[in-house]
């Protein structure tokens, strides 16, 4: 749009079915969007409106909210989602508190897709061959990159906590400042697009893939959560004697209580499942646990004021707005419902079989086209849109056969 047509105040519209277009271009059948695939109402964010700093001529970025024609968010747009879940918190006085945690890998130009990912070539004219996890140099052949990463984040006002490298092969972390969700949800957005447009300034390409290499640890999204009283200020998961509370018993249980019906919003890709079956600190299971990273719920070491669960399930190919939106529905539920958690594990321990999550995109699939909790708390037209636009990458992956194939089976009598 031009910026004088957007000053103005023209009105964006946008059909209905673009929500649910799938990653390969294509949509699932008219009737799940509406058969006569009328326009929505792209609506801005006055706060989220960014001159972008990597653009070498002037451009700027607005996020928008799907706004029906009659004015009402639309029932597919995943940031509206968000947006009702803050507001059934707000009815109880209470405001949800989170922060996210995005691992990402930097990688030299892939031409080749039936090639593997490799780490680029840094200032020092080498590859990274593994050895610099949580090094104080291990971005210095990427340096020039990383310094335009923090001043495009500076420029786009998007706060840091810590930024580290990652266990992974030139695989890196940065974890955002915890704060509204919605606001966090723009972050992430926001700055997984400044990542992918700065890599390709220098040469350079940043994966959001769940499992870009095998052997490997994969890439997450985890989402820490608390709540605090609205007239108040202080996190209801701690007492005034600092113990933990009923409510924040009855959140834990509800997050349960969700993430086997809800694990293909937090694992939307057939790769997703690669990270979650091979887990490098990547558990896929409900269990909770103090302080253990095998745990799909853990509580971090925190003060009682600071006292939050973490979701480590989500990987960094979710939709943050989706994400967030269903780990924050997961727990208002179990707040609603005065849901009582399992025990908490922890060392080395067994997943119960009514612990365990879906380990591959179709099982995610059957479990959210039987859940009648996804239903409930995000509406069956959006449930039923998104779990068709996914059925239809499932397919289009079963379409093809993949280098293991032919390579394992094409000998076998």
């Amino acid at each position: 749009m031009t910026a004088e047509g957007f000053l103005e105040g023209r009105r964006l519209q946008l059909a209905r079915g673009v929500l649910l277009q799938c990653i390969m271009g294509g949509y699932p059948a008219a009737r799940f969007y509406g058969s006569d695939d009328g326009d929505l109402a792209l609506i801005a964010e006055p706060t989220q409106i960014h001159p972008l700093p990597w653009s070498d001529d002037p451009r700027a970025l607005a996020i928008c909210d799907a706004d029906e024609l009659t004015g009402e968010s639309s029932n597919l747009s995943t940031r509206g989602q968000l947006k009702k879940v803050i507001a059934r918190y707000a009815e109880r006085g209470l405001a949800p508190v989170v922060a996210t945690e995005l691992e990402f890998f930097v990688f030299a130009p892939n031409t080749d897709p039936t090639q593997p990912f490799r780490p680029p070539v840094g200032i020092d004219g080498r590859r990274e061959d593994g050895q610099s996890a949580f090094s104080v140099s291990s971005n210095n052949g990427l340096r020039p990159f990383f310094n335009e990463v923090y001043k495009c984040m500076a420029a786009l006002g998007l706060p840091r906590d810590t930024f580290m490298h990652e266990m992974g092969v030139s695989q890196f972390e940065i974890n955002l400042l915890h704060g509204d969700p919605l606001l966090l949800a723009d972050q992430t957005f926001l700055f997984k697009h400044l990542l992918k447009e700065v890599a390709l300034k220098h040469g350079l390409t940043v994966v959001c893939m769940a499992k870009p290499l095998a052997h490997t640890p994969g890439s997450s999204m985890h989402i820490h959560q608390s709540l605090v009283d609205i007239a108040t200020g202080k996190n209801v998961f701690s007492d005034e004697r600092g113990e933990p509370t009923a409510m924040f018993r009855h959140f834990i249980g509800g997050q349960q209580a969700g993430m086997a019906d809800f694990t293909a919003l937090f694992a939307p890709n057939v790769n997703s499942y690669q990270r979650l079956c091979h887990p490098y600190a990547s558990p896929n299971n409900a269990c909770w646990s103090h302080d253990n990273r095998a745990a799909g719920l853990r509580i971090p070491a925190s003060s009682p004021v600071a006292r939050r669960v973490e979701n480590r399930l989500p990987g960094a190919d979710a939709n943050p707005y989706l994400a967030i939106a269903a780990s924050l529905a997961a727990g208002l539920h179990g707040i609603e419902q005065e849901l009582e958690p399992s025990e908490a594990i922890q060392g080395e321990f067994e997943v119960p079989d009514n612990l365990a999550l879906p380990c591959t995109l179709h099982a995610a699939l059957e479990r959210l086209k039987r859940s009648q909790l996804a239903r409930e708390l995000f509406g069956q037209e959006f449930i039923e849109g998104y779990i068709a636009s996914k059925t239809m990458e499932l397919t289009s992956f079963f379409d093809e056969i993949t280098p293991w194939e032919r390579r394992v089976l094409a000998a076998q009598a």
